[in-house]
């Protein structure tokens, strides 16, 4: 696919996003409408939907307003990017059809010094005023990253090598790394991130993917070799991968969803720890020296990578998640024991 046609295929997934679809299933369902579609240009196009949803109001400003569209979206991606939108959306071959009167109006009026502030930041006007109480003077610049990608971050799990065996073996297959600050385990990716899942040292339990701010948690627990723990909001087990890793007596994952721990014997089994899953009835009665309850939130800390999120989150779902989050701690509660 030409750069042209894989942003004519964006405009097709953004106004299924729109339209109330999760990204991730607006993708997917592209994909298998169009099998002609590679690999690199379904990452290429997943790349733009996910860059455009960063930066979705911006967008649309830079577009010069309007009905919010994936094509108006898209404009206002081009040119921000600095490109020329009528180089682009030129109406020939598979590009998109080239713009019309309207849309060349809108770009030209287009004042950045006009904008507001929540707009070019991206950030949704009802949650700028918690957010600015809880980040104080960093709001702009926390919310200015939160427009880029995340980098990706490994942990390295000390059971099959240390850090440097790992940085070793993964630029052996040309992958850059480099230490992360303040966690000492984790290494951040500078290079060729895509291979990580085909790469030796993952496969060979070496090292895991996870986010840098699970790690540091796992990190700060006060754990020793007869610790008992319980991981009751599983998810995927990434935190209860990392709590076996520092050799603790027992780790049992538990979540809401058992389905989601469905890989997790498989990751244990890879990483060379044990870990096990627990349905709430097999709970019953049971108490563990920490448990560890990662309980869902607003979710604003993955908003670099799942950017549709931040504009599916309103009032009534944070609250609705308040309410959530305090029955999951009094359940979770339930399963310290004395002095846990």
């Amino acid at each position: 696919m030409t750069p042209e046609a894989r942003i004519a295929a964006a405009i097709e997934v953004l106004d299924g996003v729109i339209g109330g679809m999760p990204a991730e299933r607006a993708l997917t369902g592209w994909a298998r409408g169009h099998r002609f579609a590679g690999a690199r240009d379904r990452a290429a196009i997943r790349d733009l939907v996910f860059d455009t949803l960063r930066r979705r109001r911006s967008c649309l400003a830079r577009a010069g307003g309007g009905a919010e569209t994936g094509r108006a979206l898209m404009i206002g991606w081009v040119a921000a990017a600095g490109r020329d939108p009528e180089n682009v959306f030129a109406g020939t071959g598979y590009a998109p059809g080239a713009l019309d009167p309207a849309e060349r109006a809108r770009l030209a009026a287009f004042a950045p010094e006009a904008v507001d502030e929540c707009v070019a930041l991206d950030c949704p006007d009802w949650i700028a005023p918690m957010l600015r109480r809880a980040l104080g003077a960093e709001f702009a610049a926390v919310l200015a990253s939160m427009r880029d990608r995340a980098p990706v971050f490994l942990r390295v799990n000390p059971g099959r090598g240390a850090a440097r065996d790992a940085v070793t073996s993964l630029a052996a297959e040309g992958i850059g790394t480099r230490d992360a600050e303040d966690v000492s385990c984790a290494l951040e990716v500078t290079e060729n991130a895509q291979k990580i899942r085909q790469s030796g040292a993952y496969m060979d339990g070496l090292v895991e993917l996870q986010d840098l701010s699970p790690q540091a948690a796992v990190a700060a627990l006060p754990l020793h070799p007869d610790t008992r723990v319980l991981d009751f909001c599983a998810g995927g087990g990434g935190k209860a991968l990392a709590v076996a890793a520092r050799g603790v007596a027992e780790v049992v994952a538990h979540d809401a969803d058992p389905g989601r721990m469905a890989d997790l014997p498989a990751r244990a089994a890879r990483a060379g720890v044990r870990i096990a899953t627990a349905a709430p009835a097999a709970l019953a009665g049971r108490r563990f020296d920490l448990v560890l309850a990662d309980v869902p939130c607003s979710g604003t800390g993955t908003w670099r990578r799942t950017p549709d999120a931040k504009w599916r989150l309103t009032p009534a779902r944070l609250e609705e998640l308040r309410r959530l989050q305090a029955t999951i701690l009094d359940r979770a509660s339930a399963h310290v024991a004395p002095a846990g």
